[in-house]
């Protein structure tokens, strides 16, 4: 019988999520559990004061507790043959350790973003007053400055950015308007993300507080996915034209800026299964057999006065992918 090797591992994996992802200010592992992909989230809600009677007494508040079952879907899986001939047999259980890390480092990091950045627009593109369309060339260094500016006043997200929980993305060609506007006076630097001094790198400044950080690999900056690509992986979702028996599919668009709250929005990892199967423990060919399983998924919580999400924004492109 083949040894999980999920939990031994999912420190060091957790943290290879943690160092590669630009959203790794969003993941977290904290959460309780139900079953192997349901968690529970405690929303409360109270009444407010009401005026005082010096006649005696006092006016009766209300409070509502609800605990709120959320349900990981974002289920993936892979497995790969390993010839004989590229494992060293003396220490396999390092090279099952070697390929389990280069495949996060090269699928799930960026697939990670891709989710996050993808959840958190479609949840914002429902959300009245917390979404616009823009076309990439209106972002000038003319005028860059004050767009960004604007969207940080858009609905509620004063109330987060006062807080100091906001964080925005934008393209790499926003930033550069940004770094050649001359209303823009803050210095924009290279910087890791992660806390404790890891993380990638990326250009990173900040408006009225918030940090602004530059989303280099745009392949991950868009508002859906096609998480069924041929080759595996996952890319862009593409236009698709009604046709005889064909549902039209509205294509992906590229995103230009995209606002998320540390507080509300979360990324919930949980490696659920890494196995290994020696030569002659499986029926697939002459060699190691490696399985990796995982649930994984992207929630935006709403506010704990009224229950209402207004803590995110997004602005796309205009253009579809594939159009």
């Amino acid at each position: 019988m083949a040894l999980n090797y999920a939990e031994q591992w999912s420190p060091d994996l957790l943290e290879i999520l943690m160092q590669g992802t630009l959203t790794s200010p969003f993941v977290t592992s904290n959460v309780r559990w139900l079953d192997a992909k349901t968690f529970h989230f405690t929303q409360m809600s109270t009444s407010g004061y009401k005026n005082h009677s010096r006649e005696g007494g006092w006016n009766k508040g209300k409070y509502n507790q609800t605990d709120v079952p959320y349900t990981l879907t974002h289920d993936r899986d892979v497995e790969f043959m390993v010839d004989k001939a590229d494992v060293d047999e003396t220490n396999a259980t390092a090279s099952i350790q070697n390929i389990s890390r280069v495949f996060e480092q090269t699928w799930v990091v960026p697939e990670t973003d891709a989710l996050f950045f993808s959840k958190v627009a479609q949840t914002a593109q429902k959300t009245e007053g917390y979404h616009g369309s823009t076309a990439a060339s209106t972002y000038t260094k003319a005028k860059v400055f004050g767009m960004l500016k604007d969207i940080l006043a858009k609905g509620k997200l004063r109330r987060y950015k006062a807080t100091g929980s906001l964080i925005m993305y934008v393209t790499s060609q926003i930033m550069d308007a940004l770094e050649q506007s001359t209303e823009f006076t803050r210095k924009i630097e290279m910087t890791q993300i992660a806390e404790g001094g890891m993380g990638i790198e990326t250009r990173v400044t900040d408006i009225d507080g918030v940090p602004i950080m530059e989303v280099i690999d745009d392949e991950r900056f868009y508002d859906a996915f096609n998480w069924e690509p041929e080759s595996g992986g996952f890319e862009p979702l593409k236009k698709v034209a009604a046709s005889s028996g064909v549902e039209a599919v509205t294509g992906a668009h590229k995103i230009n800026v995209l606002v998320a709250c540390g507080q509300t929005c979360k990324t919930v990892p949980k490696i659920s299964s890494i196995y290994y199967f020696a030569p002659g423990a499986h029926t697939k060919g002459d060699g190691y057999l490696y399985q990796n399983r995982s649930f994984s998924d992207v929630f935006v919580f709403p506010n704990g006065r009224d229950g209402k999400i207004d803590s995110i924004y997004v602005d796309v492109d205009t253009a579809e992918v594939g159009a």
